[in-house]
């Protein structure tokens, strides 16, 4: 058995507390032996369950402070101290409780993530309804998602209008509202009335069961400063032991070693770093951060250099519809309403923006006939009867009976636009300028970052130089690396270890040989590329920016309140084993005292589940 072991763990703390009681009536009948040997008695479960735990602790080549709690009973059984033994049995059985009970009530972000990964589907087949598992839910298949149901599997939506709720995959409190067509992220909760969605992955390769096992592997990871606290452990318990040797040897008082013993059991230093570390796992996961493990946690409090990718990252990813220039005859909105109805047939990402910015402006669309596509030059085919093409400059100029004409570039595009040309009837219509422009708030976001103690930001994209610098400037950059290759962003983060850790902001494809070979890796949007999520020691649940602020935040913040319970703990304890070598505290009493200082480092821990973020700038980069 073993204190780990939850159904023994109840009788462990339950046995102990009753011979207390027990002991203490048989005392107030005058029966003192009686009392000495029901306490004694009182003892021995805990005792025996906690030197089978340390025998398997020496087996994995661990050496605790179980050893000074097993020591401290031990002693006080043998010189005579019943009633200190049986506190003490109870204090470390409460304790290692309280430890659990405080890590389990810090994890509850993580917990009620995996808590609600959906076991059931509602399948639409043959003009029926039928509840599947959804491990069976398929491509293509529709689901109807009821009201307060979790979407089970991504997909596109099939009914005119959704609400969701997304608060527990982004930390987001509003619903937000979903239209015929849009993508619908699994994990949300149905807020509003019954709707049908499309799925277009696997359930097992969903976006919610993506993060359902990146949680597991958070759980799971153990941070450097909870194996440094190991360590820390041993010489405690080299230095109590050398204290309580010394009291003995000083005083010829067994009592005073007995003493000594108890105070330093349990230890906060063991108490205090996982369950701070653990919390910061589950805050960061309550504001939509994903972090696998506290040494990603811990280390994304020390970084010095954000190295960020362009493309998805400092901008939308996205081509967005900036301008439309209209040829003398024709009108801004029909140029789009052709071209578009053309581009519905296609499926470029260029051609999809188009069709999503004609929808935005609420134009009728056509359908398309006799269409023919030319991969990555254009496309062209009849609208209403009208023979239209639409494509790169080169190409639409091929589509006109007199190529030389109407062709010539009536104003430049800013570097990184793209321009859609639109030919109608062989004569040129218009074009359309398309960019990825830069997220709404970037500038402030870095400024934040730099507030937080990063000193360097560097861009590292592979789009051309010129396109990079046009697009960054004024951001106040340290440096901008572009046109590179994926080994030569692996470079870029090696070399930038020499101004201190290095984080790396990314979501391609391209990004996730930089992302595993940075200090911290985090990997933009959970829908983002399956190998930049893999290779990310941490993933944005949304597509913004803007929440590694709160992630370092947090990070820092719980670095610094473990660093500092251990400190106070561990300080606190040795006054008391100071104390206790003078004689000025009894076994009884020291116990009593740990087991105070013990609650006062774990609720000190839990300070990190308080949405009180500061940037603690000089402390967390100690």
């Amino acid at each position: 058995m073993s204190l780990s072991d939850v159904p023994i763990r109840p009788f462990l703390i339950g046995f102990p507390a009753a011979g207390l009681v027990f002991g203490f009536l048989l005392r107030a009948l005058g029966f003192s032996a009686r009392a000495d040997l029901v306490w004694a008695i009182a003892t021995l479960p805990v005792l025996l369950a906690l030197l089978v735990e340390i025998v398997r602790s020496l087996r994995r080549g661990d050496v605790g402070l179980d050893i000074v709690a097993a020591l401290s009973m031990t002693a006080a059984l043998a010189v005579g101290e019943e009633l200190a033994a049986a506190v003490v049995a109870l204090m470390y059985a409460g304790g290692q409780y309280l430890e659990d009970f405080a890590e389990g009530h810090a994890r509850r972000e993580m917990t009620a993530l995996l808590a609600r990964a959906p076991r059931k589907a509602m399948r639409h087949r043959d003009n029926r309804l039928e509840e599947i598992d959804v491990g069976l839910v398929a491509i293509g298949d529709r689901l109807l998602i009821r009201q307060g149901e979790i979407v089970p599997a991504d997909g596109t939506l099939a009914s005119p209008l959704a609400v969701l709720d997304q608060s527990a995959l982004t930390g987001e409190s509003l619903p937000v509202q979903c239209k015929f067509g849009e993508a619908v992220m699994s994990g949300a909760t149905n807020a509003g009335e019954a709707f049908d969605i499309i799925a277009t992955r696997p359930a097992a390769q969903s976006t919610y069961a993506g993060i359902v096992r990146l949680v597991e592997a958070a759980q799971r990871a153990r941070a450097p400063m909870a194996r440094l606290a190991d360590r820390y452990a041993i010489v405690f318990l080299i230095a109590t032991l050398a204290i309580a040797g010394t009291a003995w040897a000083w005083t010829r008082d067994p009592i005073r070693m007995v003493a000594v013993l108890v105070v330093a059991t349990p230890c906060p230093l063991i108490l205090a770093v996982p369950v701070a570390i653990v919390a910061g796992l589950s805050r960061a996961a309550h504001h939509g951060i994903l972090i696998k493990g506290g040494k990603a946690l811990e280390t994304m409090a020390r970084i010095r250099v954000l190295v960020v990718d362009k493309t998805g990252t400092l901008t939308d990813g996205k081509a967005k519809v900036v301008a439309v220039h209209a040829a003398e005859g024709f009108v801004e909105d029909d140029v789009l309403r052709i071209a578009a109805s053309l581009d519905q047939a296609s499926k470029h990402v260029i051609a999809q923006a188009l069709v999503a910015e004609a929808r935005r402006r609420k134009l009728a669309l056509s359908i398309p006939a006799d269409v023919a596509e030319t991969p990555g030059e254009g496309v062209k085919g009849r609208v209403q009867g009208r023979f239209v093409a639409v494509g790169g400059r080169r190409y639409v100029r091929s589509q006109l009976p007199d190529p030389s004409r109407g062709t010539a570039e009536p104003t430049l595009t800013a570097p990184g636009a793209a321009a859609v040309w639109l030919a109608l009837d062989g004569r040129l219509a218009g074009r359309i300028v398309l960019a990825d422009e830069l997220r709404s708030g970037i500038e402030g976001l870095l400024a934040k970052v730099r507030r937080l103690g990063v000193e360097r930001i560097v861009l590292a994209t592979g789009d051309r130089r010129d396109v990079a610098e046009a697009i960054t400037a004024g951001l106040g950059l340290d440096a901008v690396r572009a046109e590179l290759t994926p080994d030569q962003k692996v470079m870029v983060v090696l070399s930038e270890r020499k101004a201190g850790r290095v984080m790396m902001v990314g979501d391609g494809v391209n990004d996730a040989p930089a992302l595993a070979a940075a200090d911290v890796g985090v990997a933009m949007g959970a829908t983002g590329a399956a190998a930049s999520a893999e290779a990310a020691d941490a993933v944005l649940l949304v597509d913004t920016l803007d929440r590694i602020v709160p992630a370092i935040e947090i990070a820092r913040r719980a670095r610094f309140i473990a660093l500092q319970s251990v400190i106070a703990g561990i300080g606190l304890s040795t006054l008391g084993m100071i104390a206790a070598a003078f004689g000025y505290l009894t076994p009884v009493e020291g116990a009593i005292l740990q087991e105070v200082i013990d609650v006062a480092v774990i609720l000190n821990a839990l300070r990190v589940l308080r949405d009180r973020r500061g940037p603690l700038k000089k402390l967390a980069l100690m």
